[in-house]
């Protein structure tokens, strides 16, 4: 049965350092719906309503350019390993800039300075909704680590190569929305 709370709890809070992946949905007035998949290594709840994570480079940047024209988002996590669960965070997003004074902080504060090799953004929620169900329809799996082909992708290319490929793919959504990627900070 599924459950709704207005913040993330001490037990919810405990419960996400433990999964391995995440997804975040967004979506733009008109065009298509985007579902990605993260890991959790790249997200920081910072308080009860609100969380961040790094975004790497990726073959479209759907998300930044939904939010641009529509802040809606929610992220999920499934448990594929242990006593079944579903949680979904309901709220505002946003994009914070690469370079930007937050993402400096952020990057510093949350990640220790350290940017990950194609670091592109971070997102920020607002959360405005915490609801968990049951996840009984969620198959076991088990988590055998993260896989480098990001890593080794993004370290195989120059500075020069990582942006070309950024402004070649990541400049505007699959329905042509600008992202603002490359837009002053």
């Amino acid at each position: 049965m599924a459950k709704q709370f207005a913040e993330l709890g001490d037990q919810h809070r405990s419960w996400i350092d433990r999964q391995h992946i995440f997804f975040t949905a967004t979506a733009a007035p008109t065009g298509r719906v985007n579902v990605s998949p993260r890991p959790t290594t790249a997200l920081k709840v910072l308080d009860p309503n609100s969380l961040v994570y790094l975004d790497r480079t990726g073959s479209s940047n759907e998300t930044a350019a939904h939010l641009r024209l529509s802040d809606r988002m929610t992220i999920m996590f499934c448990a594929v390993e242990g006593p079944p669960q579903i949680m979904r965070l309901f709220g505002k997003g946003r994009i914070i800039r690469r370079g930007s004074e937050d993402y400096v902080t952020f990057l510093a504060d949350l990640f220790g300075g350290e940017e990950p090799a194609g670091a592109r953004q971070m997102v920020h929620l607002d959360v405005d909704l915490v609801q968990t169900s049951c996840g009984y329809g969620v198959p076991l799996f088990d988590y055998q680590g993260e896989r480098p082909s990001l890593d080794n992708w993004a370290t195989a290319k120059s500075p020069d190569e990582l942006e070309a490929y950024q402004r070649e793919k990541n400049q505007v959504s699959l329905d042509g929305f600008p992202t603002g990627l490359f837009e002053e900070v």
